[in-house]
């Protein structure tokens, strides 16, 4: 009897509703498709091709980077695996190679969980789900994640979509980021100072090309709308595509990667844009790092809608 070769990212499910269409993966629980009208937005990748560059992940219990994987929490100190070994950091946190379970499905949406075992790095137990739905609005993705441990637990939360649009090159990308603020990174691309981008290169709070510009930075001091939420926008320079990449008040940070350090066709394809709760390095430096106590539900939300 043979062996069912499965997919590397585990049961696909298919979600349809107004034109537009999106895929959700087991491992991971993210996002591996999204298209409207026939047009892929997202930059993703096969069924049968391991997830590249952490594209579609969600990222939970940290974003990005930690230096060393070591960090303070009260008065205890933790040492997490490096999943960065070359950069000796540990990164885009705990849940992002796991397979997450079913919990709930219908033609236009799907809600997938995982429940976070507790670990010598980091020992507090978390459960989390992700609602996935597609509609007229477009694509909205809903988290939630709740402390089932005894004590308060240090906490951050992003995913790591990649963008693209039809025909666009990276260089020519009309974007849009609302953070008046930037990151500065060492060779380790771990935070060393922050800097005001007004009269900068890194200037993007009105749309305008990137250019040749290398991007692999957290923007902050985000420009907030009247909900309290912000978005970045990206636009072919002839005005015939859009997209709008929207978070809610609980995201005060976007990350944005414009996939240089990509290999073969993946390289500079396409724009990493990553709503985030907080900066890289916060389990140290404590940057708007969210302390969830016992049994506390952190919530929120994000979302893309495509304009032709």
């Amino acid at each position: 009897m043979g062996i069912d070769v499965q997919s590397p990212s585990g049961t696909q499910w298919t979600i349809a509703a107004a034109g537009h269409e999106a895929v959700v993966v087991e491992v991971g629980g993210g996002l591996r498709a999204y298209r409207h009208d026939g047009r892929d937005y997202l930059d993703g990748y096969a069924e049968d091709e391991l997830c590249p560059g952490s594209a579609g992940h969600v990222l939970a219990p940290w974003p990005n980077r930690i230096r060393d994987g070591v960090y303070t929490f009260g008065d205890r100190s933790f040492q997490l695996d490096l999943t960065e070994p070359e950069r000796h950091n540990a990164l885009h946190g705990l849940v992002n190679w796991v397979r997450w379970e079913l919990v709930e499905r219908s033609a236009e949406s799907v809600t997938l969980g995982y429940d976070l075992p507790p670990t010598p790095g980091y020992p507090w137990a978390l459960r989390l789900r992700s609602r996935w739905s597609v509609g007229p609005e477009g694509l909205r993705a809903e988290h939630e994640v709740t402390n089932l441990s005894a004590e308060p637990a240090p906490f951050g939360f992003s995913v790591h979509p990649y963008f693209q649009l039809p025909k666009v090159g990276v260089d020519e990308l009309l974007m849009r980021v609302p953070g008046q603020s930037r990151v500065q990174v060492d060779g380790r691309l771990l935070p060393v100072a922050a800097s005001a981008v007004s009269g900068t290169e890194f200037d993007f709070t009105a749309p305008r090309p990137i250019g040749d510009l290398v991007l692999d930075m957290a923007f902050g001091d985000v420009e907030r709308e009247a909900d309290g939420g912000s978005a970045v926008t990206l636009g072919a320079p002839d005005g015939s595509s859009s997209l709008r990449i929207w978070a809610d008040r609980e995201f005060g940070w976007w990350q944005v990667f414009t996939g240089d350090t990509l290999g073969g066709e993946r390289h500079r394809r396409s724009v990493a844009v990553e709503p985030m709760t907080c900066p890289p390095d916060a389990f140290r430096s404590g940057r708007d790092l969210i302390t969830l106590d016992a049994g506390q539900t952190w919530r929120g939300v994000w979302g893309v809608r495509p304009a032709a």
